[in-house]
């Protein structure tokens, strides 16, 4: 095999990486590697090419007889171990074995026509590939995208798909960051994936994880020692280097892998995990250096790329421009806030982190006009302030949820939210997540009420396993109620395969009949959301107010367009929202409950139909012409949301 020109010569797509360039002109190969003074080359077990050293650390060649499919490693100096490609783009073996060449261009995309989906059209599923399906397959999850179109989805948010050891896991631990994990496919099966989702008109954004690698197959330090911070740490093991000593690669190596999902893969954007713990106390955030390149990085500058942010301390500077004092130009933030006051309602606990909500009306109040309901306040569980300023930012900078992979794990024994409280508190709660203005999520399964648990699972060596195990148990034990030693006893073991096993969706579920009727509730509320111009105008500050009705109720008023020449033209909504048991009101001095000049309200759906297993629901308002309840005023249902609107 012979050597060909340095990278000044070739025409590369990203600055590592094994590329195959056109024409059978062979594959280039280059590395970031200044630990070591020689890097060879390995295709195929012959004979070992020597790479070029660069400025940087760099080294390179182009090797003119290796072709896709070609499987190859690296030698370091005089080492005899062999070393997988840092910039993988697939790992057939798993994280230990040989790289292979995959010739990224040669997939025949059809999404030509896809535009991406707007913001006011979005509608989040977060998504595990290993268990949303029983085969744990891309080619078996896009089986299933029509059953996800037909409720409502537009986004698909899929859980880390980057390789990592072991049969099964989060994907929270990948190693080979350029790698779609061999567990769920080929390459080319991802990208089969994303083809049928743009197809039905349904963007798809992957969960990267940019704070730290996991530890098993993890090989950058042969490369490099530079890729890990000297100064900061993670709870799950070294932080990246991005601001230190020789970081400049590191950098280069992390925005080049965004570059690569977006080009390579067609993504439509990102959600970046706990990116508290993505530190850079450089002039420019990395994440703000990210976000630049993934715009710059799709095709079509029609085509949207949205990117999403889960942070626990709540720093909306992520989704200011980059202007702002480090800000990042972002678009969106996980809001755990709105999830713990609704676990508080569902499950009437507040321990543990929840011990800082109450679950009242004025908690979904704020939460649906300000977003976070802690903005800089005194946090009682963490013992200091929580979150920063959010009041001008619009409803569509947070993502809403009652269910995501990391909440339903991290309660108890995993079980999903309606075994935690009633029947119409569920159907209550999925009103206010789906028609409130921010960007609702769901979690795989969700909108059929699905009882498959969702533990956390992993498969490492045995040493590893029995660490994890134990970590687990210690972190849910923060819960009083899952301490007691009946609870741990109780609680999976991470690395069992009936644990993996069991959180696997069962579709066949949707046949039965309160599956059915959740999965009705989903299907109508979304298109409410989707097809009322209403819904549409109150992601914007100011379309929307509310008030407390009860010690459990509250009121959500939704404005439609005003014309002053006509005050009866007003299509304003009232979502109604009782948490608690019926609820009588004689004396109604509440300006929001009073319906447009010249109308009325009319119930336009209760999660109380019978259509959602529900007993019923009789008329909110009866102080109209007709008396059905006479003196009663207005009597809201306990344990129900009524969307009202006005005739």
């Amino acid at each position: 095999m012979n050597a060909a020109p340095p990278i000044s010569a070739v025409d590369r797509r990203l600055p590592v990486g094994a590329e195959v360039l056109p024409d059978s002109a062979g594959v280039h190969f280059r590395v970031w590697a200044p630990k070591p003074k020689s890097v060879r080359v390995v295709i195929n077990d012959a004979d070992p090419v020597a790479l070029s050293p660069e400025t940087g650390g760099y080294f390179s060649a182009l090797v003119d007889s290796a072709t896709p499919g070609d499987r190859y490693s690296f030698l370091l100096d005089d080492d005899a171990t062999r070393y997988p490609d840092p910039a993988s783009r697939f790992q057939p073996d798993g994280p230990h074995g040989p790289s292979e060449v995959v010739d990224a261009g040669a997939f025949r995309w059809t999404d030509q026509n896809f535009k991406g989906v707007a913001p006011a059209d979005r509608v989040l599923y977060e998504m595990h590939v290993g268990t949303f399906t029983l085969e744990g397959t891309w080619a078996a999850a896009a089986e299933r995208l029509d059953d996800l179109k037909d409720v409502g989805i537009t986004v698909l948010e899929v859980m880390p798909v980057c390789e990592f050891a072991g049969r099964f896991g989060w994907g929270y631990d990948g190693v080979d960051l350029f790698a779609p994990t061999r567990l769920y496919g080929r390459p080319d099966d991802f990208r089969r994936f994303v083809d049928a989702a743009h197809a039905r008109g349904m963007a798809v954004i992957l969960d990267v994880v940019y704070n730290h690698l996991g530890p098993d197959g993890n090989y950058l330090k042969a490369f490099a020692d530079d890729y890990f911070s000297k100064t900061h740490h993670t709870d799950w093991g070294e932080a990246i280097n991005f601001d230190g000593e020789n970081s400049a690669g590191v950098r280069e190596f992390f925005v080049a892998n965004a570059r690569h999902w977006i080009r390579e893969y067609h993504l439509d954007g990102f959600r970046f995990d706990a990116t508290q713990n993505i530190y850079d106390d450089g002039p420019r955030h990395i994440l703000a250096d990210i976000t630049a390149a993934a715009r710059e990085a799709g095709d079509d500058p029609a085509r949207p790329i949205y990117l999403v942010n889960e942070n626990e301390p709540q720093h909306t500077a992520l989704v200011r421009p980059c202007e702002f004092p480090k800000g990042c130009g972002m678009d969106a933030l996980w809001n755990d806030d709105f999830h713990h006051s609704a676990m508080v309602v569902l499950s009437g606990r507040n321990e543990a982190y929840f011990t800082d909500y109450h679950g009242t009306p004025q908690e979904f109040i704020s939460a649906c006009k300000w977003g976070y309901l802690y903005q800089g306040q005194r946090y009682k569980w963490q013992q200091k302030r929580r979150g920063t300023p959010a009041l001008d930012l619009l409803p569509t900078a947070f993502v809403n949820y009652t269910q995501n992979h990391d909440q339903i794990a991290n309660y108890g024994l995993g079980l999903r939210q309606h075994y935690h409280c009633a029947p119409g508190h569920l159907k209550a709660m999925t009103a206010l997540l789906l028609l409130a203005p921010q960007t609702p999520m769901l979690f795989q399964g969700q909108e059929w009420a699905s009882t498959s648990p969702f533990n956390y699972f992993a498969d490492h060596t045995p040493e590893l396993n029995e660490m994890i195990r134990k970590g687990r148990a210690k972190e849910l034990g923060q819960f009083p109620s899952v301490a007691i030693p009946e609870m741990q006893a109780a609680l999976p073991s991470p690395s069992d395969p009936v644990t993996f096993g069991r959180c696997k969706l069962d579709w066949d579920e949707r046949d039965k009949r309160f599956h059915q009727q959740i999965l009705a509730l989903h299907k109508d509320l979304l298109d409410i959301r989707r097809t009322e111009p209403i819904f549409r105008r109150t992601q914007r500050r100011g379309d929307m107010d509310g008030a407390v009705l009860g010690h459990d109720a509250f009121v959500l008023r939704f404005f439609g367009e005003s014309n002053p020449a006509d005050p009866t033209a007003n299509d304003d909504r009232l979502l109604v929202i009782n948490f608690g048991y019926d609820l009588h009101l004689d004396i109604v001095p509440e300006p929001l409950l009073a319906p447009p000049s010249g109308k009325t309200w009319e119930i336009q759906l209760t999660t109380e139909h019978p259509r959602y297993g529900g007993a019923g629901n009789p008329p909110l308002e009866t102080s109209g012409e007709d008396w059905r309840l006479p003196g009663e005023n207005w009597r809201i249902p306990g344990r129900c949301a009524v969307l009202l609107r006005s005739v």
